[in-house]
């Protein structure tokens, strides 16, 4: 299956026990560490990458996520372009809830140098943040102590139903939300990676290790438990892994790929051969990477408030990134007139729909976030979210009459974040190739 991924400019599969699910969905704490050394890391350069990883169009007779269709016309060229995305209706007409299943499969990786990078480590931290549990998102904050300022209407909810209600205006009183059901946690499945498949590497003194792998030989693995875990194809499966990343090229230094979504027709869900007859199953599902503090920057405060020195990509960075892409194009099949900024140069010229890739790094701090952030010189206390471009900057629309006016203004944002992104880009529509 072909790729592409969450990226950034600078810088044999054994069960073991499941954790604990308590009642309400919060989890048991996970006691751990993020890796234990054994050597020192390699240093490597790195930029932060997201992909997609497969692609598909289902039939009106398949089993898989609930989703609408529409399209619309490119001002710009004549082009009328369908998308498909996420939900029981278009969020301009349809006023329901859509709840979609989620299950989340930790990761845990061990290096043929001794390290371990746990997955099951912080899967607590990522059930009990802003993708699963309602958050107030009516302010925010760029730095731990600069003010907090308006963000949203779109009320206190999880992260992507506030992104897509205020992508499509519908903020206040309306009743229309998009939510993510509380994940079932299966086993934690442990992954051994031999010393030619990856390594332990940094981005230099003071910066944290992390896991470098092999894309190709991750994906392999990754959609051999998709293929073997039963997983309906009705919800959405997160595969997590605790600040292991990717690398392209069979090269440790094209590093690194944080997340990627992806959707096929697969085999061993229950619903027969992808042969049948328009009944078999598309499966959507994502990999990302649960950053830790330190790894990609070493202050606790942004050096610039575009997060080019790698200070919000932490936490939930990567799993916001790609549940957003896959609420707006959960088949991977969403073209668009091809844009181009100098925010993301690492994708060049790119003809998707993926809301995250033009703003990756280009974060806030939201919630409280008690895991790996309350002690040491990275901590803030805070998860980090990316921010998520709206289809009207996709569709050239100007003035934007779909989305949540910006802050205090009467015209549509271009992204959640508003006038909080830094970027001038990113207040008017994208711009061609």
């Amino acid at each position: 299956m072909g790729r592409s991924g969450l990226r950034w400019r600078t810088a044999r599969l054994v069960a073991v026990a499941t954790p604990v699910l308590l009642a309400g969905g919060v989890l048991a704490a996970v006691a751990g560490t993020p890796a234990h050394a054994a050597t020192a890391p390699v240093k490597v350069s790195g930029k932060p990458i997201f992909t997609t990883d497969g692609s598909a169009t289902p039939l009106p007779t398949e089993k898989t996520v609930p989703h609408w269709s529409s399209s619309f016309t490119d001002p710009t060229n004549g082009v009328t372009y369908p998308y498909t995305m996420v939900g029981n209706g278009d969020p301009r007409t349809y006023t329901g809830t859509t709840t979609v299943p989620t299950e989340i499969i930790p990761l845990n990786f061990t290096f043929s140098t001794g390290e371990a990078f746990n997955g099951s480590d912080v899967t607590t931290a990522m059930v009990n943040s802003p993708m699963w549990q309602a958050t107030n998102w009516s302010t925010a904050k760029v730095t731990p102590t600069g003010p907090a300022e308006p963000l949203t209407t779109a009320g206190t909810t999880q992260y992507e139903d506030a992104v897509m209600r205020s992508q499509f205006n519908d903020v206040g009183t309306s009743t229309f939300h998009l939510l993510l059901g509380t994940p079932t946690v299966l086993p934690a499945v442990t992954i051994s990676v031999p010393a030619n498949q990856g390594i332990v590497a940094s981005f230099g003194t003071g910066f944290g290790a992390f896991g470098d792998v092999d894309i190709t030989w991750f994906s392999s693995h990754m959609n051999n438990l998709i293929n073997s875990l039963h997983i309906s194809p009705t919800t959405l499966p997160i595969f997590l892994t605790n600040n292991v990343y990717l690398y392209e090229g069979n090269n440790p230094q094209n590093c690194c790929v944080l997340g990627f979504h992806g959707a096929a027709h697969v085999t061993g869900n229950g619903s027969g051969s992808t042969n049948g007859s328009g009944n078999q199953a598309v499966q959507t599902w994502a990999y990302a990477a649960y950053a830790q503090p330190g790894t990609w920057s070493t202050s606790s405060v942004p050096a610039s408030p575009d997060g080019a020195d790698g200070y919000y990509i932490q936490d939930i960075h990567a799993i916001s990134h790609e549940v957003s892409e896959w609420a707006d194009d959960p088949f991977v099949n969403n073209a668009v007139n091809p844009w181009l900024t100098p925010t993301a140069p690492q994708y060049g010229c790119s003809t998707l729909l993926e809301t995250g890739d033009p703003v990756v790094g280009i974060g806030v701090l939201a919630g409280s976030n008690p895991y790996f952030q309350t002690a040491g010189a990275n901590a803030d206390g805070y998860y980090h979210p990316e921010d998520e471009v709206f289809l009207p900057w996709f569709e050239r629309q100007s003035p934007n009459t779909t989305s949540e006016a910006l802050q205090g203004g009467t015209t549509g944002r271009y992204t959640f974040f508003g006038d909080l992104n830094p970027y001038p880009g990113f207040q008017t529509v994208a711009t061609g190739c």
